[in-house]
């Protein structure tokens, strides 16, 4: 391509505001601003809360699969990770029993702060999915996954 051709859009719109890409990343920054505010009542980072929501539902996660899970790098979830363990949330052996993977489990304290937070978190997503028809939840959902695994490809 030429230095002076511009490429067209992948849609009828020519301001950038109006793209998809630049709406999703729009909805992700206002979710995730709602999400710090509640979650910095809690203590909680929103990676943190992320990784207690995973342990929660899969006890024994490994830091490579936490960190994939919660779109974090391997050393930025070991530091989630740490600071869980440090704050008493997490509980993970001092050594691997094989390999170097050290499943993390939710102590006490973890999922009674979890519960504390989710209700607040969840009332972010609620908020979040009532400006939209409850008969078009289904398809947006599907239509995000379709997207991800496009570019995912």
């Amino acid at each position: 391509m030429l230095e002076n051709e511009s490429a067209e859009p992948p849609h009828p719109t020519k301001d950038v505001t109006h793209h998809v890409g630049y709406l999703l990343k729009r909805t992700q920054a206002a979710l995730r601003g709602a999400m710090d505010k509640v979650l910095r009542e809690h203590g909680l980072t929103v990676p943190q809360y992320a990784t207690l929501e995973l342990l929660a539902l899969h006890p024994g996660m490994s830091n490579a699969d936490l960190a994939r899970a919660t779109f974090v790098t391997r050393q930025s979830g070991n530091v989630v990770l740490r600071a869980l363990q440090e704050a008493g949330l997490i509980t993970r052996p001092a050594t691997a029993d094989h390999g170097r993977a050290r499943p993390a489990h939710l102590t006490e304290e973890g999922n009674a702060r979890l519960t504390a937070v989710q209700a607040a978190v969840y009332a972010i997503e609620q908020r979040m999915v009532e400006a939209i028809p409850a008969q078009r939840l289904a398809v947006l959902l599907a239509d995000l996954d379709r997207m991800a695994t496009a570019l995912e490809e």
